[in-house]
């Protein structure tokens, strides 16, 4: 099993994680975990129940802040940063509850999403209709989400599905270069799900992904690398087909699944 990249060692790293630590009290959660993904790169972190990955997702798009250690993106430390400073400095998240406008049209959740990062701080409402770039760019993404027939629908009258790629085009829409998303599949049928995974890969060409996800179909359709979390620790990072040989791994997570399912089937 091959090693993360050290920091300093002239890779270009989207983000870092350094020896971060999560304690909550007497209950250390995140022990010491390192993490160096690649401007570009889409990795899937997995683990069991209670490994710490939500933990981690919040440490990273600063809902917790670290007990120690460091969190760096585009090399810049970001501990201690409030969620929206770090998403203005190009980290986006969606959660594993699908979090929209549900009284608002698709175009009018996309046209929000793109508002900040167009330079748009606080625009009244009313004012929208006149904004050219927001319309056009909430146009642009509401084909590359494959909504655009949706386009004056209600996003509460949308399919589980549909909102989650609302919920994607309203991430990506901001302007961020690393997105994580926290269970993007979660709910979905398996047809849903194989459709929803080339729309994750469309969407994020050039782009920084992390995810957090149980269902190893996607994991392994989806990540170029795969970080495995246990007790608070990183211990594998490489790429699907290393992970899913790895006898730690699969001990430590897959356990009675490799011999019933050969690692990746299914979950």
């Amino acid at each position: 099993m091959s090693e993360s990249p050290k920091p300093g060692d002239g890779a270009a790293f989207a983000l870092e994680l350094r020896d971060l630590r999560k304690s909550f009290g007497k209950t250390e959660i995140i022990r010491g975990a390192n993490l160096a993904v690649k401007k570009g790169e889409r990795v899937a972190v997995i683990g069991p129940n209670g490994a710490g990955k939500s933990t981690l997702f919040n440490l990273i798009s600063g809902r917790f802040e670290p007990t120690s250690g460091d969190v760096l993106l585009q090399g810049r430390r970001i501990n201690g940063l409030r969620p929206f400073e770090i998403n203005r400095l190009g980290l986006s998240r969606s959660f594993q509850i699908t979090n929209i406008f549900p009284k608002l049209s698709v175009f009018e959740n996309l046209r929000c999403g793109v508002l900040w990062s167009l330079g748009y701080k606080y625009t009244f409402l009313k004012f929208l209709a006149d904004l050219d770039d927001a319309n056009e760019r909430a146009e642009q993404l509401m084909k590359m989400i494959h909504l655009d027939r949706k386009r004056d629908v209600l996003a509460i009258n949308l399919t589980y599905a549909e909102q989650r790629a609302l919920e994607i085009g309203i991430t990506i829409g901001g302007g961020a270069e690393v997105i994580l998303l926290d269970e993007p599949t979660a709910g979905m049928s398996r047809s849903e799900t194989s459709r929803f995974i080339e729309l994750i890969k469309e969407v994020t060409v050039g782009k920084t992904l992390l995810t957090v996800e149980h269902d190893m179909g996607v994991v392994f359709g989806l990540a170029d690398r795969i970080a495995v979390v246990v007790y608070g620790e990183v211990i594998a990072f490489d790429t699907p087909d290393a992970v899913r040989a790895d006898p730690k791994v699969q001990e430590a997570y897959l356990g009675s699944h490799v011999a019933d399912e050969q690692v990746g089937v299914s979950a």
